[in-house]
């Protein structure tokens, strides 16, 4: 078992590595903050340096890091950037989803028929897309983020109550 150093001494000549127990000539070198004595190959494998990035890591590490160094840079200039227009000109609250009744959808659509219209003329009537009139008929208005205004304009031009008024 490997035993930790007490700091006194350097490296030694007939000592043995304190990671693998190698008898041999030994150096100084620190490892997760602990100063042992090693032998090459622990020092060169686990020994930190004061070497600066180029060190002892091996040509991968380097490109480990040098990869990980660019993309810190990257997050860092993203972030940098004026962040303010996420909110600028939104108003998310102005065009909420109002809470439904349970059978929007069949409401929807019963009123469609009794109109004579198809999906895509109602869509065209109002102005929207048929994809948001069929995530209403289908009842999945809040899945599909349909807005606020689509639920009046339907409820408006076919005269029926979608939102809950609890």
């Amino acid at each position: 078992m490997a035993k930790y150093s007490t700091g006194s001494g350097g490296g030694s000549a007939g000592g043995s590595c304190e990671l693998c127990g190698a008898a041999g000539d030994t150096q100084t070198a620190e490892v997760a903050g602990a100063t042992l004595d090693l032998c090459a190959d622990c020092a060169q494998n686990h020994g930190e340096s004061d070497q600066g990035p180029s060190g002892s890591d091996s040509p991968d590490d380097q490109e480990r890091k040098r990869r990980a160094a660019q993309n810190t840079a990257k997050m860092q200039d993203s972030q940098s950037v004026d962040g303010s227009h996420w909110e600028d000109g939104a108003d998310y609250d102005a065009d909420q989803l109002p809470y439904l009744v349970s059978d929007y959808g069949s409401r929807v659509t019963e009123a469609r028929q009794a109109e004579g219209l198809q999906t895509g003329e109602l869509a065209t009537e109002l102005d929207l897309t048929e994809d948001d009139v069929l995530a209403v008929e289908q009842g999945r208005a809040v899945q599909a983020n349909v807005k606020g205004s689509t639920i009046a304009a339907i409820e408006k031009f076919l005269d029926i109550e979608l939102a809950d008024s609890r």
